[in-house]
C-alpha cells in the first residue's frame, strides 16, 4: 500500500502532474493525496535511510525462524544444557567418556 502511495505522490512531486488530475486517475481524494504528499515528501536522505531500515527489518524477520530453530537444536527448551545431553544418546556429546564436557562446550 505504501508503494502505491509513494508512486502516486511521485507523480505530483517528481513529474509535475496536478494533484486533482492524479487523485482522479488514482481514485483517491485530493485530501488523501495531500496527506500522502506531506507524509512521503521527505528529504531524499531520510527516504533512503527509511528504506534501508525497512529492508533490514524484513531480513531480520525472515532470519528469526532459522535462528530460533538453531537455538532450539542447541538448547532444549526445558533446560539450559545442550539438547543432545537430554536425548537418548548423550554419549554423542561427550568428547571423552566421563569427562563431563560436551563437544558444544557445556556439561553433559
Amino acid at each position: 500500500m505504501d508503494e502505491f502511495k509513494r508512486e502516486t505522490v511521485a507523480q505530483v512531486v517528481n513529474r509535475g502532474y496536478l494533484v486533482a488530475e492524479v487523485s482522479a486517475k488514482a481514485g483517491v481524494s485530493t485530501k488523501s493525496l495531500y496527506t500522502w504528499k506531506a507524509q512521503f515528501s521527505q528529504p531524499r536522505k531520510q527516504i533512503i535511510e527509511t528504506t534501508e531500515q525497512t529492508a533490514e527489518i524484513r531480513r531480520s524477520k525472515k532470519e528469526l525462524p532459522r535462528v530460533s530453530e538453531e537455538h532450539d537444536i542447541l538448547y532444549n527448551r526445558s533446560g539450559l544444557g545442550p539438547a543432545c545431553a537430554q536425548q537418548k544418546h548423550p554419549e554423542l556429546c561427550c568428547a571423552i567418556k566421563g569427562s563431563g564436557r560436551s563437544l558444544i562446550g557445556g556439561l553433559s
